[in-house]
């Protein structure tokens, strides 16, 4: 029987941080050796590089290159496909061929639309996801939503219709904000931590927001939750969003640590 380490594919959401270095890679660093170290720790990452600008295809084939075979990207979608809500088919089409590269690799293993806390359910935004759907086929697909207006007993098997996978999220909880409710609609279960900053979540821009070291007790009460969800999926992604000074990675590695110890099967 495989342990939970072994069903967890755990990583951070990005990479290339410079103030990273120090904190996780070694003083000196160059930015073009950053994925390179980080692929010797974890074995899957989020590009979140994509979510400001689509990329050519030239830039993920050398990302690629920088990491061993059985390394796992999993690709942030445009913001302004979720943020804008853009219909734009070259818009579409131009993301599907930067993600070429990767499938030729054999790296590739879908796709994430954050969506932002104004993205409330409704029929526009239903309609929204709908599009997003058909311009993506069958592209592995998670979905994050920000507002517990989508947190409805229909939400399960509207999401499994469509083949759209539910992001679990780890944030502060607030009025408004999606708890962290486990939930499985396709193959794959996906969790993303982004901290618990209930006093800097609004007004204080990114930076602070995800400014959280988590503490080594609220890492652990996420080990049988994990559980539960790997009984469920076929493979289960955690990744890291409190990128604040390498914190993401160190909390990474400290999960690792826990699971390792835990030794649940």
């Amino acid at each position: 029987m495989t342990t939970l380490a072994e069903r967890v594919r755990i990583g951070t959401s990005g990479y290339s941080f410079a103030d990273w270095v120090g904190a996780f890679y070694p003083p000196g660093t160059r930015s073009s050796d950053f994925l390179s170290y980080y692929a010797c720790h974890f074995d899957s990452v989020e590009v979140n590089s994509t979510y400001y600008r689509v990329p050519h295809p030239k830039v993920l084939e050398q990302m690629q290159r920088k990491t061993p075979v059985g390394f796992h990207f999993v690709v942030k979608l445009n913001g302004a496909m979720t943020h804008e809500r853009s219909r734009d088919l070259s818009l579409y089409r131009d993301f599907l061929a930067v993600l070429e590269p990767l499938k030729a690799a054999g790296k590739y293993d879908g796709l994430l639309a954050q969506f932002p806390t104004g993205y409330r359910r409704g029929p526009d935004t239903l309609a929204h996801l709908e599009v997003m759907r058909e311009l993506l086929g069958d592209e592995p697909l998670h979905v994050e939503f920000r507002h517990r207006s989508w947190i409805t007993p229909e939400l399960g098997p509207w999401l499994r219709e469509r083949r759209l996978g539910y992001c679990v999220v780890d944030e502060p909880q607030l009025p408004g904000l999606v708890p962290p409710d486990l939930l499985v609609t396709s193959n794959d279960a996906y969790v993303r931590l982004h901290g618990r900053n209930a006093q800097t979540w609004y007004g204080h821009g990114r930076e602070a927001r995800y400014d959280y070291d988590y503490s080594e007790t609220e890492l652990a009460e996420w080990l049988q939750k994990l559980r539960e969800l790997a009984d469920q999926a076929r493979r289960t992604y955690l990744f890291f969003n409190n990128c604040h000074a390498g914190q993401a990675a160190r909390n990474a590695k400290l999960m690792q640590e826990l699971m390792r110890q835990a030794k649940i099967d």
